[in-house]
């Protein structure tokens, strides 16, 4: 790097940016929204006594049937946790395991119609987005998914 370079810059080796006080503000504001979604979503799971990971671990079942290591890199936690949690959730008739159709040694996890049709719940209970989203025009909410994509493809 040479020595003209901009002050916006720590001197640590990997040269991180530092946060100007515009950027401090949208990590806090995310951190923020980030955390409500949360809330919202542990609300909702509880209506239909799930917990959290159970909750996610079947909205994502809903859009496709998953292997469970997909599913544990997906949730972030260990293959084991996955497999608990899917017991669970398969006591319940939310889910049930398959072979995967192209590699039949493979077992996948699938959301039962039952499965689904709470996924759709939980997603039709989470108030806090859609409500502040509904006050956005709908250039604003495609300026803003657009912007998230941007944010999570870099």
């Amino acid at each position: 790097m040479s020595s003209t370079s901009s002050a916006s810059f720590t001197s640590s080796p990997s040269q991180t940016p530092r946060a100007d006080a515009l950027t401090m503000e949208v990590v806090e504001l995310i951190g923020d929204v980030v955390a409500r979604f949360y809330a919202d979503y542990e609300k909702a799971a509880g209506e239909h006594t799930l917990t959290g990971p159970q909750a996610r671990l079947l909205s994502l079942l809903a859009l496709e049937p998953l292997p469970m290591r997909k599913l544990a890199l997906k949730l972030k936690c260990e293959p084991s946790n996955v497999t608990g949690i899917v017991d669970r959730l398969e006591s319940r008739g939310l889910v049930e395991r398959r072979s995967d159709p192209a590699d039949r040694r493979v077992k996948v996890a699938a959301a039962t119609d039952e499965g689904r049709r709470v996924a759709q719940d939980l997603r039709e209970g989470l108030h806090f987005a859609r409500e502040p989203l509904a006050g956005l025009s709908e250039a604003e909410r495609r300026s803003l998914r657009d912007l998230l994509r941007r944010m999570l493809d870099a």
